[in-house]
């Protein structure tokens, strides 16, 4: 694994230049929602050719103020592009931006835009002619959470259609989107990494490079494994604590006080305790993650045991009115 720690130069956003956009690669962002939304926006301030489009117009219009070129189609919005970005919810809406009509890949992406070639040499200054370079194959980063198996047919469409794929999930909500500090899980092809370098370094705090394509999002399922195990801890925990007579609160300061309190956890607990259900990571994505988890793990001959007990329940949480609230609404149900 090589994790890449940007440097404060290029993790921080620019106001857009000329300059600045004549020397990136045009981008095109599909998916301007939660956490895409200040994704593309921090690669728009930073001075790339951003063209955005999202399901719902309203959302990537927005990021018109920021520099940012509104399309009315996944093609429209990757047409000319050298990097097309894909944060969409599932695996059926990255398909249908990709594939469908009116999708990026649809038909064979047009060449990236270049730089006007310079002037050819008198004739009889000429020798023979070289050839044209080839074009650059379309770079393809799918950086929202899909599961495994969405992820390996996607690799295989792109290489089909003659695109690059990576692999590029993030681990990190809403306000580490926001401040461009999100931890970038990248999976593809080593020759990709310097093209990508300053898109990521916008967009997050470090990258870790994991191999071939599919290893990011095998990692963000462990990860977002580990996190929703976590979550539900804390709302048992808390849960325990006030049944038993004590009060919840309390218990919370005497984790913080010692190895036991994860940060995340105690965090959590607060946000629990206060009735603060804004969401940064809604419970439906968290659902949705933590199945995706488990879908992983019999496929692999894994046993999630704390997961498979937890789904039931958040799934009754979603259902009773809390889909769209932090997913430390659990707690309400436990």
């Amino acid at each position: 694994m090589t994790i890449i720690q940007p440097d404060a130069q290029r993790n921080t956003p620019a106001e857009p230049g000329r300059d600045a956009r004549a020397a990136t690669p045009v981008v095109a962002f599909l998916g301007t929602g939660r956490m895409g939304g200040p994704m593309a926006a921090n690669l728009a301030r930073g001075g790339f050719d951003l063209r955005a489009w999202n399901r719902t117009s309203g959302r990537a219009e927005a990021l018109a103020a920021d520099g940012a070129a509104v399309a009315a189609s996944p093609a429209e919005a990757a047409r000319g592009a050298a990097i097309v970005i894909t944060m969409l919810a599932d695996g059926p809406a990255t398909e249908q931006a990709a594939t469908g009509p009116g999708g990026f890949l649809a038909e064979p992406p047009e060449p990236p835009e270049a730089p006007e070639a310079p002037e050819p040499p008198e004739p009889s200054e000429a020798a023979e002619a070289p050839e044209a370079p080839e074009a650059p194959a379309l770079i393809w980063v799918q950086m929202g959470t899909i599961g495994i198996e969405w992820t390996d047919r996607f690799a295989r469409v792109a290489a089909a259609r003659g695109a690059v794929f990576v692999d590029a999930p993030v681990s990190g909500s809403e306000g580490p989107a926001k401040g461009g500090q999100l931890v970038i899980l990248a999976s593809g092809p080593d020759e990709v990494r310097d093209v990508l370098a300053p898109v990521f370094g916008v967009l997050g705090r470090a990258t870790a490079w994991l191999g071939r394509p599919g290893q990011g999002t095998r990692a963000k399922l462990v990860l977002n494994n580990w996190l929703a195990d976590l979550t539900e801890t804390t709302a048992e925990t808390l849960s325990f604590a006030r049944r038993l007579g004590l009060d919840p609160a309390e218990i919370v300061d005497l984790l913080q006080a010692n190895p036991l309190g994860a940060p995340y956890a105690v965090q959590k607990a607060r946000t629990m305790l206060a009735g603060d259900f804004t969401p940064a990571f809604a419970l439906k994505h968290a659902l949705k993650d933590a199945e995706l988890a488990a879908q992983a793990a019999q496929a692999s001959g894994a046993s999630l045991p704390l997961t498979s007990a937890l789904l039931p329940r958040w799934r009754f949480a979603a259902a009773s009115g809390h889909a769209d609230d932090d997913l430390s609404a659990v707690y309400l149900t436990a």
